[in-house]
Order: C-alpha cells, then sequence, then structure tokens
C-alpha cells in the first residue's frame, strides 16, 4: 500500500524550505502555477509624453501610437525525484511516521535546498543584460567602491533600492571586510530577517554563499525580488510498506521547480565578475 504524504506535509515543506534556503527571500511568487507547468507573462509596453496641440486640425493629442505586448512564456523544466529504503529492522511502526517526516526534512535541507538555490544563482547570472555585467579584479582596496559602482547602475537603470539583495562569494566578502572604506561606513551588523546576511550597504542586505553556489568566477550578485520568479513544489512524497525484495518501507518523491528572470525586470540585477582567463 502507498501513501502520499505530499498534501499532509505541505505546509511544512513550503516553511522548511523558505527556512533553509539562501535565495528565498530574493525570488517573488507573483505568479501560479498550481496544477499547471506553464503560465503566459504580458509586459504592457508605454508611450511617451507628448504636448498638446490646440491649434491642431486633428491628433490634438499627438500621433496615436499602436501599443502590442509581449509575451513572456514561464514553463517548468526542472523534474527531479528522489527514493531511498528504510529497513523494518531499523524502525517500528510508530517510528515510521516520524521518520518519513524527518527524512523529508533532511532531503530538503540537506539535497534539494541548495540544489535550487544554485539554480536560482545561475539564472541571475545568466539572465543579467550585458551592460550590467563587469568583468573585474576583486582586492581589499577596490571591494567597497565595486560594490557601490554595481549600486550606481542600479540606480540608474530605475531598479527598486528597497529589498535589494547582494550574494557574495567567501572570496569577495574577505575583501570588503578588509577594505577600510567598508568597515568605516558599510558594516552596521544589522539584524535582518533574511537567511546568511551578515550586514548592508545601501539598503542592501549582504549574503554569503558558499563558492560552490557560484558559476566560476562570479565575485558578487545584486538582485531584487521583482526580477525573478521562482516556483517549487513537491509533486508527490510515497510511502510503500512491503516492496518486492524489502522488508520495510521504499520512500519516493519528487519535485518540480525553476526560477525565471522576467524580460522586464532584469535590468535591476548586477553581476560582478573576475576577468576571462587569457
Amino acid at each position: 500500500m502507498a501513501v502520499n504524504y505530499a498534501e499532509k506535509y505541505a505546509e511544512v515543506i513550503d516553511e522548511k524550505f523558505a527556512a533553509e534556503s539562501l535565495t528565498e527571500s530574493a525570488v517573488n511568487h507573483d505568479y501560479d502555477f498550481k496544477g499547471v507547468n506553464k503560465v503566459n507573462v504580458y509586459s504592457i509596453p508605454t508611450v511617451p509624453l507628448q504636448d498638446y496641440d490646440m491649434t491642431a486640425p486633428a491628433n490634438r493629442y499627438g500621433t496615436p501610437i499602436e501599443l502590442g505586448n509581449e509575451v513572456q512564456t514561464l514553463e517548468l523544466t526542472q523534474d527531479k525525484a528522489f527514493s531511498f529504503t528504510i529497513d523494518r529492522r531499523n524502525n517500528t511502526d510508530t517510528q515510521m511516521a516520524i521518520n518519513s517526516a524527518r527524512a523529508l526534512a533532511r532531503q530538503i535541507k540537506e539535497i534539494i535546498t541548495p540544489t535550487v538555490d544554485k539554480y536560482r544563482i545561475a539564472k541571475w547570472v545568466s539572465g543579467a543584460v550585458a551592460s550590467h555585467v563587469k568583468e573585474e579584479a576583486i582586492t581589499s582596496d577596490n571591494a567597497y567602491s565595486a560594490f557601490l559602482d554595481a549600486s550606481m547602475v542600479l540606480f540608474d537603470a530605475c531598479a527598486p533600492s528597497d529589498g535589494r539583495i547582494a550574494f557574495v562569494s567567501p572570496a569577495f566578502y574577505r575583501a570588503i571586510k578588509l577594505d577600510a572604506r567598508f568597515t568605516k561606513s558599510g558594516d552596521k551588523a544589522l539584524e535582518l530577517a533574511i537567511n546568511g546576511s551578515v550586514g548592508m550597504v545601501d539598503k542592501t542586505a549582504i549574503v554569503v554563499a558558499p563558492t560552490e553556489y557560484f558559476p566560476a568566477g562570479v565575485n558578487f550578485i545584486i538582485t531584487h525580488p521583482s526580477a525573478m520568479t521562482s516556483p517549487i513544489k513537491i509533486a508527490s512524497y510515497d510511502e510503500h510498506e512491503h516492496p518486492q525484495g524489502i522488508d520495510g518501507w521504499l520512500v519516493e518523491g519528487r519535485v518540480y521547480y525553476d526560477a525565471f528572470v522576467l524580460n522586464n525586470k532584469k535590468g535591476a540585477i548586477y553581476v560582478s565578475k573576475q576577468p576571462a582567463s587569457k
């Protein structure tokens, strides 16, 4: 007999993932993927203001401009699964329910969450506009100014300032901590409700992520939650008792996720990376 715990653990799964993920605070969930794997996002353009001409025989409001629309299709592509067994010798029937929950929690913490975090970071890097990607060698002499330069680029792009989050490599974090200008004016040691945050610069939370979470050569990323939507859901979490050849339980799970940089918001992303090797 198979028991599906996906619905039973749904809220716990969401809470556990949010608690463990470094990137969850930097994405939005504005689009509902419940029951579907594809969503269309429509971007409606605007038109410039024109002078109202009271003397014109026609079109006093100016020449009409046809409004089109751009469609970005968001389709879930990441369909992953996991499977493990629990032998009856190591468990009693009473303990089994507890162990199913614990096993799922551990799977989320140690496997699913890091996988999704790495995937999102890679998507930010690949989704940034070319003019917001800078190659630069970072040292303790220029780390703080490099970060401020990045912030200025985002200000010029009219990216929202409140809610920005920076993901920095350990190497960059060391460099900026050794930069005297940062220690004097940037490191406020604030208590923030953002996982992994170690401080703030210009209202941008600094989150240190492991080096392996970044594509090769990335120093840091600055982004805003409006730039990326990233659904994740446990499609199934089944427990099979007495599967063939096993005196115990077979547990199988399936998780859907993806991360989409929105075309009309990609200007809210900045990437600093090391110069390409010659």
